[in-house]
């Protein structure tokens, strides 16, 4: 209540104090009205001289309307002519000034409109940064997960199968690794055995089982929701770049190559086969 008053009171003694500089602008006159109320003044003089000393003002009553008609109108033609001038530079002023108000008005358009271009992209950049930051913190839970994908499928094929391909100590030790923020380092060991071993048995350690199946399809899955958040965020894409030449994009890409490019007598929706063997 005392900040609106307060307010009030201000704005009252703004108005006061500009009061009389209001009132001085407006008292204020263009020399051209003051030439004319001065000129109208004189004209106006040197005709009562005139009927005074032509005719007499006692006598004026005696000259027929007509003739008083006409004396007038030639009378004051001047002086209407006079202020039909004056009025006319009179309104060519004001339209000056009120174009020129109206270009003012254009800039301040223009500059408010540039003002506002300019908070919409430090918005915009705000909010990408925000989204970005927002990814990165996201990036490193899914970059966990996959790893932990990409984990249970090697144990698929080389932790649990009767050979045994690799010791559990050798298994503790690589999730170890994985768990100290090496989330890739499963990827990288598939990745490996993918170009070592063939097209068949590639295929064999992603699809060659139900399980196997599954797990690829969940990190095809949730692999692509990463890219996809990567380029919400990220307007040149080097973010996407760099994760799609991530240990997980690599076998990312090896996954798709498999199943879109089975070996030949191999399906997806077909497990007619021992799917550790090496050989065809």
């Amino acid at each position: 209540m005392n900040s609106n008053t307060d307010t009030v009171t201000i704005e009252r003694e703004r108005d006061h104090d500009a009061a009389p500089d209001t009132l001085f602008e407006k008292s204020k006159m263009d020399w051209p009205i003051k030439a004319g109320l001065i000129g109208s003044g004189v004209w106006i003089l040197l005709l009562a001289t005139y009927i005074s000393g032509a005719l007499g003002w006692a006598n004026i009553a005696d000259v027929s309307i007509d003739i008083l008609g006409s004396f007038l109108e030639g009378a004051f033609a001047p002086l209407a002519f006079l202020w039909f001038v004056l009025g006319y530079f009179s309104q060519q002023k004001e339209l000056s000034l009120n174009t020129k108000a109206i270009s003012l008005q254009h800039i301040e358009m223009q500059k408010s409109a540039i003002q506002a271009v300019i908070q919409a992209e430090a918005i915009q950049a705000s909010e990408l940064h925000a989204r970005r930051e927002s990814f990165l913190s996201v990036a490193e839970s899914v970059k966990a997960q996959l790893g932990a994908i990409m984990g249970f499928l090697f144990i698929s094929s080389q932790g649990s199968n009767p050979s045994g391909q690799v010791p559990p100590e050798k298994m503790s030790e690589l999730w170890h690794a994985m768990g100290s923020s090496d989330h890739e380092i499963f990827s990288r060991h598939m990745l490996s055995l993918t170009y070592t071993h063939g097209e068949i048995y590639s295929y064999k350690l992603m699809f060659g089982t139900e399980l196997r199946r599954r797990h690829s399809e969940d990190f095809i899955f949730n692999f692509e929701r990463l890219i996809q958040a990567a380029i919400d965020c990220d307007t040149n894409g080097m973010i996407r770049d760099a994760i799609g030449g991530s240990a997980h994009g690599h076998i990312y890409d090896r996954i798709l190559e498999i199943r879109n490019s089975p070996p030949k007598g191999y399906s997806l929706d077909n497990y007619d086969f021992d799917p550790d063997s090496m050989d065809d």
